[in-house]
């Protein structure tokens, strides 16, 4: 009986062709085919290091029905890497739905790590990295984020972020509203390319200095908050979030006495009204 093959999941360079792993140059030249989310992309990775392997197109419109096709191959004895346009593949991007059903099949699933720009980005922010949590892209519609955001206020944990050049100013708008123009942050751009920045300071700061410089917002980022710290501020944070909820409905002294009593906070944290 045929024994199965392997699914290799296989980070690939956020920017600088150097940081492909030996092992992923290996895994890519011995398996009998790669899944890719743009097959032009990875054909161009591949040229670059002199493979050929047959492509297949694995993104997020055709993951489901691709899923079932790939773990049949992968039975029958056929070894596949993953890969995703850059970076480790399943973080922000497709690649979850053929794990999981790799895995209920029994399939060997076996990674090969390498690139990743959020923990890129962490690793010279120089905010706290012992304990942070990844948000991905937040949603594209101003409602939605800003809802996302305040949801998030009193998070004690360093925050991550993914966002593209076309929304960067909109979204840092929204931080500040959200979390305050003092919260500690850093805006990682193009990390590993050409034209790499590495921005820290205050978010009313950050947003500032992007709004000047039209080249600060081109590329691809990664956003990082600082938690809101201790529990005396994530007190005031998760009150401000309450009260911003609750000023829609009731009078704001009321709102703010409410926000106070749920939440912990001040009341004169919340509202400096009588």
């Amino acid at each position: 009986m045929q024994s199965p093959g392997t699914l290799h999941v296989v980070a690939t360079p956020i920017g600088n062709l150097g940081d492909l792993s030996a092992r992923a140059l290996e895994t890519l030249r011995t398996v009998d085919a790669v899944c890719a989310e743009d097959t032009r992309h990875t054909r161009q990775l591949l040229s670059h290091f002199g493979l050929e392997r047959p492509l297949l197109a694995l993104h997020q419109h055709n993951e489901d029905a691709q899923a079932a096709q790939l773990v049949a191959r992968l039975q029958a004895g056929e070894s596949l890497a993953l890969v995703s346009d850059a970076g480790t593949p399943l973080v922000s991007d497709p690649g979850y739905r053929l794990v999981r059903a790799a895995r209920a099949a029994g399939i060997r699933v076996s990674p090969v790590p390498g690139a990743c720009a959020a923990i890129a980005a962490l690793s010279v922010a120089g905010l706290a990295s012992d304990r942070f949590a990844f948000e991905g892209f937040l949603p594209a519609k101003t409602a939605a984020r800003r809802d996302r955001l305040s949801a998030l206020v009193a998070e004690p944990r360093t925050l991550l972020f993914y966002e593209s050049a076309h929304r960067i100013e909109e979204t840092l708008d929204d931080l500040v509203v959200a979390f305050g123009g003092e919260r500690p942050a850093a805006i990682a751009r193009e990390l590993t390319k050409l034209f790499e920045t590495v921005l820290d300071g205050p978010l009313a700061q950050l947003r500032e200095r992007v709004a000047a410089d039209p080249n600060q917002r081109k590329g691809e980022f990664v956003v990082i908050v600082q938690g809101a710290g201790d529990d005396a501020d994530a007190q005031v944070a998760e009150g401000k979030r309450l009260y911003a909820k609750l000023v829609d409905y009731l009078k704001p002294s009321q709102a703010a006495k409410l926000a106070a009593e749920l939440s912990g906070a001040p009341r004169k944290a919340l509202y400096g009204g009588e």
